[in-house]
């Protein structure tokens, strides 16, 4: 009588197999190359830069880099789900005009800032159901409502600005915490970034957002509701951005229909350069709110030499340039490397097995 020989188990296989080290993980990522750099980079205008380590620098650096930081949150959640977000700056300045218009009418700067930040939601909202109900691509859309809520702007004030606000409000938007050199605004700004870590990060509404960017088709049979996490998405854009143009006005004293124009190509060069894949389904939020320093000190340091915004805006366009274009390369030049070969990463095959096996 024989005996049949029966076949080896398959060895069970976990994540860490087939994963890098975990040092790896952590450290060989853009984003830490990001945070890296712009360690070096801040040293560097330490030593070298007249002034830049003056004890008011740091605080006007926090201040001039707040409203990038706020709308880099819900931007890097657009981004990751592969849609882009270009009326942001629109809606900063529409929401500074509805701020100094209602302010002026005799309204309180509480009332009239609820009132800008409704405006806001409305505005994400627009964008947010052409989106993700109707389906039309998002940088049609918000090329499109850039105009519309620009031209809105300057239709209410025209070439006039609004410049009396109430002395508490506007002292309360550059003040300090303390006796440190944080602006107040930062206390927001940290709640905020909590927040949208916690969202991006440890939920499955993150979950979603990575799992969109990488197929949304993909994503809706698996039960994530694309539409909804788009249209959501949206509307935290709109809101954030408001809160952002609100700060913006009361900082400089002024609400004028073309405040904040640009921003949001530095919103974008700043998400795009912290690690977050123009295509969607890659990013995380320390590397962005990295690349937005980055960029804040480079401005700066620059202001303080005494360099043009036209030539800011070149070396922050060509690092724009390089966040987009430096994935690919390293992508194709990884791809062109020899690559040692492998056991067979399933394991013995019991198929296989069985059927060379003695019986």
């Amino acid at each position: 009588m024989s005996t049949a020989t029966q076949a080896p188990a398959a060895p069970t296989r976990t994540y860490a197999d087939y994963s890098a080290p975990l040092w790896k993980r952590l450290l060989l990522t853009r984003e830490t190359a990001v945070i890296a750099l712009t360690v070096a980079v801040f040293v560097y205008a330490t030593l070298n830069v007249e002034n830049f380590d003056g004890p008011l620098t740091v605080k006007f650096l926090l201040q001039d880099i707040a409203p990038i930081l706020l709308i880099a949150l819900p931007m890097t959640l657009i981004i990751i789900t592969g849609e882009i977000d270009l009326s942001v700056a629109s809606i900063m300045g529409l929401s500074s005009v509805l701020l100094g218009v209602f302010h002026d009418s005799g309204m309180s700067i509480p009332a009239a800032a609820a009132l800008a930040l409704l405006a806001g939601l409305a505005c994400g909202a627009l964008n947010g159901f052409l989106v993700a109900y109707v389906g039309l691509p998002s940088l049609a859309v918000t090329i499109g409502t850039l105009a519309l809520f620009r031209g809105i702007a300057v239709g209410l004030l025209g070439t006039t600005a609004i410049t009396q606000f109430t002395d508490t409000w506007a002292d309360l938007a550059t003040d300090t915490i303390g006796e440190t050199r944080i602006p107040l605004v930062m206390i927001p700004f940290a709640v905020l970034a909590i927040a949208f870590t916690v969202l991006l990060h440890f939920s499955t509404f993150g979950r979603g957002v990575y799992e969109i960017g990488l197929n949304d088709e993909a994503a809706h049979f698996t039960g994530v509701d694309v539409a909804r996490t788009k249209f959501i998405l949206f509307v935290l854009s709109g809101v954030v951005s408001a809160f952002a143009g609100i700060y913006f006005t009361l900082r400089y004293g002024s609400a004028r229909g073309d405040n904040a124009t640009g921003y949001e190509l530095q919103v974008i060069a700043a998400v795009l350069l912290g690690g977050v894949s123009i295509f969607g389904g890659r990013g995380r939020l320390h590397g962005v709110l990295a690349g937005v320093v980055l960029i804040g000190v480079i401005s700066s340091a620059l202001r303080l030499e005494s360099v043009t915004v036209n030539v800011t805006n070149i070396i922050v366009g060509l690092l724009l340039v390089a966040s987009v274009v430096l994935p690919s390369v390293l992508g194709w030049a990884g791809s062109r490397l020899p690559r040692k070969a492998s056991a067979d990463p399933a394991g013995p095959r019991p198929d296989k097995d069985a059927a060379t096996a003695g019986v």
